[in-house]
């Protein structure tokens, strides 16, 4: 199986820094740079048949689907984690709070949501769509980075060594899926 993931457009929210999670904040007039970005990505996904082309229940990846010229399917299991309490607060906020465990061991932190939780969601959109062979997603940072985390490792907990910027593309090949 093989997941293509592309992350929303940028919004306003993004510039200011700002924590969305579960916010349903719509995204910013398309630049320049983010049409050549787009670009690119169609170069990546030209020749390629999906099965499935999935975005969250959040009109930013609606938004960001449509942009691509994509109808896609709102899947409530790609949400975006649930911030809880730092949602609408700078993401430096949440490190000054959790800092090493929001590195080390996120995946036993509670915020809105546990990241367990989040983890088991990954899992279940796995189990969902094991027999397709093709999926493009429309995601969130937080998801996809859970996501990119679990497909290497097997867990989430390396979730945030890494970023996700936005509008940026990754494809990953699943082998096998357990059911």
């Amino acid at each position: 199986m093989e997941i293509t993931l592309i992350r929303h457009l940028p919004t306003e929210w993004n510039k200011k820094h700002k924590l969305q999670g579960k916010r349903d904040i719509p995204v910013l007039p398309i630049s320049v740079k983010d049409q050549c970005d787009m670009l690119d990505n169609a170069l990546l996904l030209r020749g390629k048949c999906f099965e499935y082309v999935l975005c969250s229940a959040l009109q930013r990846t609606e938004q960001t689907a449509f942009a691509y010229g994509y109808e896609p399917i709102k899947e409530s299991l790609l949400n975006e984690l649930d911030f809880g309490k730092f949602e609408g607060r700078p993401k430096s906020e949440l490190l000054a709070a959790y800092g090493d465990q929001w590195l080390e061991n996120p995946r036993e932190m509670v915020l809105g949501e546990s990241l367990l939780n989040l983890e088991q969601r990954i899992i279940h959109f796995l189990k969902k769509y094991k027999d397709a062979s093709s999926i493009l997603v429309f995601g969130h940072g937080s998801w996809m980075r859970a996501f990119i985390s679990y497909h290497k490792y097997g867990h989430i907990n390396k979730m945030n060594k890494r970023t996700v910027e936005n509008n940026e593309s990754i494809s990953l090949e699943f082998m096998t899926v357990e059911a």
